[in-house]
């Protein structure tokens, strides 16, 4: 790969950096919290044979992705884990102690973490294996008072770790269907500590391609939505991970991501807490004592730069953290006239649009919008209040809304969010409590194209006669 990295590379690393250390060190940040003496993360890869006997986790993870690729299409595959460093604190006498305090500093006994990446590539497009090896260690840290004798030391050891890496490449209806495996492939856990000790944690790999591009698995293209369906997953979660325009890097994530994820701008720095939400973090933060900000200072180093940004925060910063306004339709094409014929391709628009020159968040922009009498365009027909629909959910469905596929609604609402996408309200129409729903507004929402429209009161147009309801 190039010394230098590109900007979609930068990105999707900055996302992988965030997945590495899900769920690493939990608020308050204390070795002595509860949530901290039983520390977890994602994508944990246990010796062979953890898992069945209660010392561990599954020892791989495995991913299938579809390639549109070219002959001399090539791979890049990036492991990247944590291997644990068990820290251990011993006083000047030698001895082991659970809190090693000098002047006005002090570090806990503590399982810290050390970032682990093994690059593979280019490679072609073809099945391998590679080895993963991390080697063991033992490093000895002097710790020094203020005279500069030897007041104590931190012993930091670390066992090996072996894995591998194994990748796959077969034909699937003219694209590559690629399998990505990481496995541990260490001897079997004597107990607990043993196990976790030799693990992969957080593990996960970013893969670039080149003279070839992935197909998305979430949204992909309509000749390719069997082969997709195909592919498999264990454990991990494939998506794209550069920006939209870029389709050549994969990250295979141990927790469920969208594609082209990104880390928020106005996020100053990781907070590690899993499903972080940075102002409530940091706000708590905050509150914490002077005793409980050092205890986490001691806990580990990533605890301390916390502690010490979360101190720091101007109120600007803390102000951008509290919520960003931003306008939906930037870089949107303009989806041109409403076009209400049978035959019309127009994509669902709203009726009427924010006029033309104010913003969205301007007051005035709410005069324009009244979900109650909005309407937005299905299939050629008027979709608003009162209208007839019949409902059929689809990829953006989940266990609840697939009961009611194929059921008849009365349509009770349209909005728009702020990114532009338009939801429609309903109501089930042979629910007994329909009328009750409506009167204190409790919805379902569906997207346009999860609805099938069967006449529309304010104009009095059905829908093709072939669609229409008994």
């Amino acid at each position: 790969m190039s010394a230098t990295v590109s900007p979609g590379a930068a990105r999707a690393r900055a996302v992988a950096d965030a997945v590495l250390y899900e769920g690493y060190l939990l608020y308050p940040y204390r070795a002595n919290s509860s949530k901290n003496r039983s520390r977890w993360q994602f994508g944990v890869l246990g010796p062979e044979g953890a898992a069945q006997a209660g010392l561990g986790e599954e020892s791989s993870l495995s991913a299938q992705c579809l390639l549109a690729a070219g002959d001399a299409a090539s791979i890049t595959l990036t492991v990247r884990f944590l291997q644990l460093q068990h820290r251990l604190a011993v006083d000047a006498d030698g001895h082991s102690v659970d809190e090693l305090v000098v002047g006005a500093r002090s570090w806990i006994a503590w399982d810290e973490a050390v970032e682990r990446e093994l690059t593979f590539g280019p490679l072609p497009a073809t099945d391998t294996a590679q080895p993963v090896h991390v080697p063991g260690g033992f490093d000895v840290e002097e710790i020094a008072d203020a005279e500069g004798r030897t007041a104590g030391r931190l012993v930091r050891t670390r066992l090996p770790v072996e894995g591998r890496l194994a990748m796959s490449v077969q034909r699937d209806e003219g694209y590559l269907r690629l399998t990505v495996e990481v496995r541990n492939a260490g001897p079997a856990a004597t107990d607990k500590d043993d196990a976790i000790a030799r693990s992969l944690i957080g593990a996960h790999v970013i893969a670039e391609v080149d003279g070839a591009r992935f197909l998305s698995l979430l949204e992909p293209p309509s000749d390719a939505t069997d082969a997709i369906a195909r592919c498999h997953q264990h454990r991990c979660f494939p998506v794209l991970a550069g920006p939209p325009d870029d389709d050549s890097l994969l990250l295979i994530s141990p927790i469920i991501l969208y594609d082209h994820p990104e880390i928020a701008e106005q996020s100053e720095g990781p907070l590690f807490d899993s499903t972080e939400i940075d102002e409530i973090l940091t706000l708590r933060v905050m509150t914490m004592t002077d005793q409980e900000k050092a205890q986490a200072r001691a806990t580990d180093v990533r605890a301390a730069q916390i502690i010490d940004r979360c101190d720091g925060m101007t109120p600007e910063a803390m102000q951008l953290l509290h919520g960003v306004l931003r306008n939906p339709h930037l870089g949107r094409p303009d989806p041109g006239p409403l076009d209400f014929s049978e035959s019309g391709s127009t994509p669902p628009r709203l009726v009427p649009e924010i006029p033309e020159g104010v913003d969205w968040w301007d007051p005035l922009a709410d005069n324009a919008v009244a979900p109650e009498s909005d309407a937005v365009s299905v299939q050629g027909v008027r979709v608003s209040r009162g209208s007839l629909v019949r409902l059929h959910p689809s990829r953006r469905a989940d266990a609840q809304d697939l009961f009611f596929d194929g059921k008849l609604a009365r349509v009770t609402s349209v909005h728009e969010d702020v990114d532009g996408q338009a939801h429609v309200g309903v109501v089930i129409a042979d629910d007994p409590a329909a009328d009750l729903h409506e009167w204190y507004g409790r919805y379902l929402y569906f997207a346009p194209e999860e609805i099938e429209p069967l006449s529309s009161p304010e104009n009095g147009k059905e829908g093709p006669p072939w669609k229409r309801s008994d």
